[in-house]
């Protein structure tokens, strides 16, 4: 289901497939070395199913990693002596054994950015008398702030998942806009100074309305009038005014 012609939001993913193939291991808190090729791609498939449903630009290498895992999948599905012959031939164990390389290769290089982006932060604070301040380049156009789109993603197909039962209702619902929901988003926003995004699907009944919700929220993120803050790791999501100096 896609929202109304009218008002499509147009949200770049910053984000990969090697990241989302890191959250889902790390959410699952499954061993890097050892990932349950069957669960993890049925995941993966999910979150790309959802990506589409919500009209985002999704890169072409997210489809080759559909593929990837597909294909992957369907090796370790052979007879043990057929799989035996094929990684005989290619030199390779396991065929999930490249997934792995590239996987920890890349986690190492996040890491490191990560850890470099943590000292800019400080250095931030650190004022000296002399030198110029060095041009950082704009910020990306989503400021997700401790939130990966695929944490964001996770909390919409929960909500999704709770009224998936009472799909039939929508047939007889009222039909809802993005630009309506970023109204009463905002408007909302005006008197609470953080909202829970459990909370913003709460009483939603219609996969239809809680579709131009999320969009709302990515629109108002992608704008800047507001940020999204996750206390811990895969923990609830808090939706707060942005300030000017954010």
């Amino acid at each position: 289901m896609t929202p109304p012609e009218e008002y499509r939001v147009k949200l770049e993913v910053f984000e990969g497939p090697l990241d989302l193939l890191l959250f889902l291991i790390r959410r699952e808190e499954v061993d890097i070395y050892d990932i349950p090729i069957e669960r993890i791609t049925q995941q993966y498939m999910q979150y790309l199913d959802l990506m589409r449903m919500l009209d985002l630009n999704i890169a072409g290498e997210f489809i080759v990693m559909a593929a990837t895992l597909m294909m992957i999948k369907s090796r370790l599905l052979l007879p043990v002596e057929e799989r035996a012959a094929e990684d005989e031939a290619e030199d390779e164990d396991d065929p999930r054994w490249d997934l792995v390389r590239q996987l920890v290769e890349y986690k190492k290089f996040k890491d490191a950015a990560m850890h470099l982006q943590s000292l800019e932060e400080m250095q931030e604070n650190i004022f000296i008398r002399t030198g110029e301040g060095v041009d950082l380049g704009t910020q990306p156009d989503v400021a997700l702030q401790d939130v990966s789109i695929f944490d964001l993603i996770a909390a919409f197909n929960e909500a999704l998942n709770k009224v998936e039962k009472e799909e039939l209702r929508e047939i007889f619902a009222e039909r809802y806009t993005v630009g309506e929901k970023i109204d009463d988003l905002m408007e909302r926003m005006r008197t609470q100074d953080r909202l829970s995004l459990t909370t913003l699907f709460q009483g939603m009944r219609s996969r239809h309305e809680i579709v131009c919700t999320f969009l709302a929220v990515l629109e108002l993120m992608r704008l800047k009038h507001v940020r999204a803050v996750q206390e811990q790791a895969y923990g609830p999501i808090e939706l707060e005014r942005a300030t000017e100096e954010t």
